[in-house]
């Protein structure tokens, strides 16, 4: 599984003419569903999106990454991204071979949100194998990627 994670001053995604997501401060994470992901993939991916020491701590200027989103009291907005998954290594149109088909990544999609939201973070999600468009003001920038394969 993998992500990317952006530190947001405010974030949203529509879908067609309905906002469906939208958070002021906090993080927007792209997540793409690969195949041979499981539940230690969905822990991985959401206790590191709410464990990031990411924002600043008012109390020491010099801190600059000291803070985790839950710590601000800030939100998550997810948004599944199965290109993520692409592999752009041979010729010029990505291969998304890796991908996991929507069957299976679903679900995953679903339990990182509902895992995120069990431990205490808000948060707000893109709707699944839809096209969205997704607006971002990135905090920073700050722009970080996460592969729950790569853990070690």
């Amino acid at each position: 599984m993998r992500a990317v994670v952006q530190r947001v001053a405010t974030a949203s995604v529509t879908v067609g003419d309905r906002t469906v997501g939208r958070i002021d401060r906090g993080l927007l994470v792209f997540v793409g569903i690969e195949q041979g992901d499981g539940p230690s993939d969905v822990r991985s991916i959401a206790s590191k999106v709410r464990d990031l020491r990411v924002f600043e701590d008012p109390a020491d200027a010099s801190r600059h990454f000291n803070l985790s989103v839950q710590d601000v009291g800030g939100a998550v907005l997810i948004v599944s991204q199965f290109t993520l998954a692409a592999d752009c290594r041979k010729g010029r149109r990505p291969s998304l071979n890796a991908a996991a088909p929507p069957a299976l990544a679903q679900p995953l999609y679903e339990d990182v949100v509902r895992e995120l939201q069990a431990s205490g973070v808000t948060v707000a999600a893109g709707e699944f194998q839809a096209m969205m468009q997704v607006s971002l003001v990135n905090d920073g920038p700050v722009t970080l990627l996460l592969d729950s394969r790569k853990r070690f």
